[in-house]
């Protein structure tokens, strides 16, 4: 295997920094790498294998020489310079949506449709965090029973909204924290229950950028924008993006997705109906083989997965695995995994590694 000349778009936010150490954990075969973000990150370093690297300013020579590029750096910028990339020869490796349900772009989840990255044309996609955790876990279920439709709940950490999210959050809950009424938990009286209502709280009301509502000891039903069927952006990936994943057309998805006052870790909980009948004993014994997952269900011990247990690590974990009583060939579980890795950079890396 050859050396590869290695670009990363958004080099210094949160999936990009993760990018980084996931190329460095892993071994991959770096000859150079170009870290590259906005004029705001101009003069910043980063460091990849004991070096210190300077971060380059994005621009249209960005991507002379270089091999395969990282996009992690939003929609805006993946539209616009992703097709520069690939002018430049560059195979494009992107973490936004505004290429994954295009018809010629693969949309890959290595461990489910490695063989797609064969169809590229310079460009592959990588799949919504959420979308990936879930299929994680559903996608082996389905080769053994043929899912047709799920209903699910997803618990999604603040890191997925990016670092400005995780600030928010820290800032939210030290306010919170140095509220004599709140610390004491008296009764709320009227004037700070009106506080709280509209702001969070009277001192962090300026620290409420990121999202519409204070997330601190709080969930907000409501991750993306809505559209005009009532769901968000984020629940009808779940959706349209299993279906390419899995060559499933027909397949059926009715999500919630809420952010929840987690810095990292995505968690899904999901009810399956399946074409077969289905059996708890293979569901299990699925589940304990599938790649990069591992199953942790004794409910009995406490043993399920949480965001504490999956956070920095490479796999997902399932457990709280049962026959659902609303189908008739149902299969109900909890899913967790950390999105800036199997759900962005790890995943985006082991696409590069099929390359």
């Amino acid at each position: 295997m050859k050396d590869y000349h290695i670009a990363v778009v958004g080099a210094t936010g949160a999936v990009g920094q993760e990018l980084l150490r996931v190329l460095e954990r892993r071994n991959f075969p770096v000859a150079s790498l170009r870290p590259i973000s906005s004029a705001r990150s101009a003069g910043k370093s980063v460091g990849f294998r004991d070096e210190s690297i300077p971060v380059q300013k994005l621009n249209e020579h960005s991507f002379e020489k270089i091999d395969i590029a990282f996009f992690s750096a939003g929609g805006e910028i993946s539209r616009k310079y992703v097709p520069i990339a690939c002018q430049a020869d560059a195979i494009v490796i992107d973490n936004s949506s505004v290429f994954r349900m295009d018809a010629h772009v693969p949309l890959v989840i290595p461990e489910i449709n490695a063989e797609d990255v064969r169809l590229h044309r310079g460009l592959i996609a990588n799949p919504n965090c959420t979308t990936a955790i879930t299929l994680m876990a559903l996608f082996p279920l389905h080769r053994a029973f043929s899912v047709l439709r799920i209903f699910a709940a997803s618990y999604q950490a603040v890191s997925g909204s990016g670092t400005r999210a995780i600030d928010e959050l820290s800032q939210q809950i030290k306010n919170w924290m140095e509220d004599d009424q709140f610390c004491s938990r008296r009764p709320l009286d009227d004037t700070t229950r009106a506080k709280l209502s509209s702001h969070g709280h009277a001192s962090q009301s300026e620290a409420t950028t990121v999202y519409p509502h204070p997330i601190a000891f709080n969930l907000l039903p409501h991750v993306d924008s809505f559209l005009e069927n009532g769901y968000t952006k984020e629940e009808m990936k779940m959706q349209s993006e299993a279906r390419k994943i899995m060559h499933l057309p027909q397949f059926r998805a009715s999500v919630t997705c809420v952010r929840v006052p987690v810095y990292r870790a995505h968690s899904v909980a999901v009810s399956a109906e399946f074409e077969k009948p289905i059996s708890l004993e293979r569901a299990r014994e699925v589940l304990a083989k599938a790649p990069g997952l591992e199953l942790v269900d004794e409910p009995l011990s406490n043993r399920y997965p949480m965001p504490l247990s999956v956070s920095e690590k490479d796999n997902c974990q399932v457990g709280r695995v049962r026959v659902d009583c609303a189908f008739e060939n149902g299969l109900a579980f909890w899913v967790s995994g950390d999105q800036l890795l199997k759900g962005a950079a790890l995943n985006a890396v082991q696409i590069a590694e099929l390359l």
